[in-house]
């Protein structure tokens, strides 16, 4: 039963990224506005010049990376990384991009530069980086090495980090193991990750919950349930994340979680 839900979760998180690569494509056939198309031009300009301070002003922080790469806090942190991000590559993409044609509006989420490597809001703001340097590959692994060395060795074996949550009793592990496999580890928040875990699930399902960016992971162990909720689009008062445990369909535990990393 776990595989056939695991195997229908797989099918939908393909559909729905294939829906989201559809749409992609028939929005950038659309010529962007005229009024957009203008701050688009100047921040061409920019990068083009190498305006980093220009730059950095557009930038809606923290800027965040792909985990375990550290979110850019500020303009000071931006600037130093700067060459990092802004390698050869992503600025011939922007330089050698056409306001018109290759930048394109979806909906509430922004502009996007082709399928989206940069995101910009309709003030001009930078709100996401899709795009990876050589630089930033390289130190994603390092960290990653570094990451299996710092936990313990029972759950060393993944291949990369997808966060770590803190509820007021939980400290919280979720990493991938490859092929949509997701593995649940947790402590007693007075535990370190270099100690046993308390509980560890593997074979965990990623659910996307609509088009607002909120998704959560479910583990199952005998007839409890463990899902950790990730709100990317929520109430003004919505914790950035929930941990909810149910028992034979009944909620025994619901608990607001910080992210410690992501």
């Amino acid at each position: 039963m776990i595989l056939i839900l695991k195997n229908l979760a797989m099918k939908c998180k393909a559909l729905f990224f294939f829906f989201l690569m559809v749409c992609s494509q028939f929005v950038q056939s659309q010529e962007l506005k005229p009024e957009y198309q203008k701050f688009i031009s100047t921040f061409i300009s920019e990068v083009k010049n190498n305006n980093k301070n220009a730059v950095a002003a557009r930038i809606t922080f923290p800027l965040n990376r792909e985990n375990p790469i550290p979110s850019i806090r500020n303009k000071t942190e931006f600037l130093k990384r700067y060459n990092e991000i802004f390698d050869k590559t992503l600025i011939d993409k922007i330089v050698k991009s056409n306001p018109a044609k290759d930048w394109s509006e979806v909906g509430w989420r922004g502009i996007m530069l082709y399928q989206g490597d940069l995101w910009i809001d309709t003030n001009g703001k930078i709100i996401s980086i899709n795009y990876q340097s050589d630089a930033e590959k390289k130190q994603k692994n390092s960290l990653i090495a570094a990451q299996k060395k710092n936990v313990n060795s029972s759950i060393s074996n993944f291949k990369k980090p997808i966060a770590i949550l803190e509820t007021s009793k939980f400290r919280i592990r979720i990493d991938d193991l490859g092929n949509d496999n997701y593995r649940y580890a947790s402590w007693s928040i007075k535990k370190k990750m270099t100690d046993t875990p308390d509980l560890i699930i593997e074979n965990g399902v990623f659910f996307a919950d609509g088009t607002g960016g909120n998704h959560h992971y479910e583990f199952k162990k005998g007839n409890y349930v463990y899902e950790c909720h990730f709100i990317v689009l929520g109430e003004d008062n919505s914790p950035p994340a929930q941990l909810i445990i149910t028992q034979n369909d009944k909620t025994i535990l619901e608990q607001n979680a910080k992210i410690v990393s992501r």
